[in-house]
């Protein structure tokens, strides 16, 4: 027994002489330079790995913070209903805010809330009376479902030709001029025609007899469309069936203009999406001023066309940085009016405008009623400051429109990447350009001396233009609005007479006449009286007309 032990305590001294032997030469190892850097550059790799990582996530969370809504209305199969059940608390807190009764968040938001209604003007014209404020709790959640316009654009011939029936003369009995009347008179003159010329003479009396501002085979094609920079005027054919035209816009208190828009596009356009918002541009709670008048009354005219987007939330961020905001109203005007319009095909026209941007009707009904143009497109404007009577050198060009398909396929849905000219820089612009066939080339209906549309800045009466002084956003400096003597309606009353700008400036304006081509739009030359001081500089004095 004592051999064994001797035996047992002689093999563990040697086997822990062997451990410590070789754990002497790990840390050797260990110690080389070569190992030394290795384990530098894997705890080198380690810190710049968690940095990326949290980078990302940051990058992630403010993403998501900047746009709360727009990852669910990028799916609203999905999530639509729990949009619709989150959208109608909010409307039932808004309802018992206006009876008193508010929670502390509620309270908090619309706390300072300028009351429009006890200010010495209203930002719109003949406003109907004053119904008692009530959400209908359905209004903003309505889905719109496009049919196909059963209106007849076109007339066929005798010889069966196809003639646009605004652009074509027609007489007394709406039978297109020209048709065997040509014959009649030659036989009253009592005239020969040879044979040799007859069948030239047959197609002349066949041809579509255009008046004046229209051109093409079916005296279709307008005069800002002729005029235009449209690289592919000849091929353009009418359509069998017409698009139908998406109009979408945010409203503050531009009314005087939303009129003249409505009254100028009714009949060529299918849907106004119109987004208001409880809140300014800069970030102040607003009363919701076009809501009330779609419930008093005031658009009962063309309410079967409009789509009412409410924006419920101020952007994170737009308070700090202005084009945040800016830039957020375009894209919930998109993201969340086409998620809620049923039927729209990829060859139906989108159009984005800004409030006092008016798109003529003729530009509106060619993109309806033609095929062949190419998109995105823009709209030549004619620029106009504080009232058509200042008009402005030069055009307003901006990319307005697409098609419904280059929307959703390009654009993602966004309506301010459509403004912004940088459609070739997007992902999936090749891609689009291979599944349609067609080369996107952009274009814009009109030219610098061929309107297409007007742009009216800052048209209101005095009060109008203080109320825009103090909602603009916080981002296109100086914002006039945080001077104290520019918000003085003496002093906006002095900038409206002369033309002048808010830094002291006093620009040429071109000479004009009520008279003149695409002077305003036809609704309110109708209407002088009612909206003189946007035709009228009403603040020169004697001294000035003389």
């Amino acid at each position: 027994m004592a051999g064994i032990g001797t035996t047992l305590e002689h093999l563990t001294y040697k086997m822990l002489n062997f451990s410590l032997s070789l754990h002497e030469e790990v840390i050797s190892t260990q110690r080389s330079p070569f190992h030394r850097m290795k384990k530098r550059c894997q705890r080198v790799f380690t810190i710049l790995l968690v940095g990326l990582c949290m980078v990302s996530f940051f990058q992630f969370y403010k993403a998501l913070h900047h746009m709360p809504l727009l990852q669910h209305l990028s799916n609203p199969s999905q999530h639509l209903r729990q949009i619709a059940m989150f959208r109608e608390f909010l409307w039932k807190e808004n309802k018992h805010l206006e009876d008193g009764s508010s929670t502390s968040e509620l309270t908090d938001a619309t706390s300072g809330q300028p009351d429009l209604q006890s200010m010495p003007w209203t930002p719109y014209v003949d406003m109907a009376p004053q119904a008692s404020f009530r959400v209908t709790g359905v209004l903003h959640q309505r889905m719109f479902q496009l049919h196909d316009d059963p209106k007849s654009y076109f007339v066929h011939t005798k010889s069966r030709m196809l003639c646009f029936q605004e652009g074509t003369k027609m007489d007394v009995s709406g039978v297109i001029a020209g048709q065997g009347m040509a014959l009649a008179s030659q036989r009253e003159k009592n005239t020969f025609i040879p044979a040799a010329n007859m069948s030239t003479f047959k197609k002349q009396v066949a041809r579509c007899q255009c008046r004046q501002g229209w051109h093409g085979p079916s005296c279709g094609i307008p005069t800002v469309v002729q005029h235009s920079n449209l690289p592919t005027k000849s091929r353009l054919v009418p359509r069998v069936v017409p698009r139908r035209v998406i109009n979408a816009l945010n409203i503050n208190h531009e009314f005087d203009l939303l009129h003249v828009r409505f009254h100028e596009l009714a009949d060529a356009v299918d849907v106004f999406m119109v987004c208001e918002s409880n809140y300014t541009a800069y970030g102040r709670p607003r009363k919701l001023l076009f809501l009330q008048q779609l419930l008093n009354g005031t658009f009962d005219y063309v309410k079967h066309k409009v789509l009412y987007v409410f924006l419920d939330h101020f952007p994170k961020g737009g308070r700090h940085d202005g084009w945040i905001a800016d830039d957020y109203l375009r894209t919930f005007l998109t993201k969340n009016g086409m998620s809620r319009i049923k039927g729209a095909r990829p060859d139906d026209v989108f159009i984005i405008n800004d409030a006092d941007e008016v798109p003529s009707r003729e530009a509106v009904l060619f993109l309806k009623l033609f095929d062949g143009w190419t998109e995105p497109f823009g709209l030549h404007m004619r620029k106009s400051l504080y009232g058509f009577f200042w008009r402005q050198l030069g055009t307003l060009d901006i990319l307005s429109g697409c098609t419904v398909g280059m929307l959703m396929a390009v654009y993602k849905c966004n309506g301010i990447l459509l403004r912004r000219r940088e459609y070739y820089t997007l992902p999936d612009f090749r891609t689009y350009e291979k599944t349609t066939g067609r080369m996107l080339l952009p274009w814009s209906v009109g030219s610098p001396v061929h309107y297409a549309g007007w742009h009216c800045s800052w048209c209101f009466k005095p009060e109008g233009v203080y109320y825009k002084l103090i909602s603009a956003q916080n981002g296109d400096f100086p914002r006039w609005g945080d001077f104290k003597e520019k918000q003085e309606l003496s002093y906006i009353r002095e900038l409206i007479r002369t033309g002048g700008w808010f830094d002291g400036s006093v620009p040429e304006y071109p000479p004009t006449n009520p008279k003149e081509h695409m002077f305003a739009p036809k609704y309110l030359l109708d209407n002088y009286e009612r909206y003189k001081h946007l035709l009228e500089n009403v603040y020169v004095k004697h001294e000035d007309k003389t």
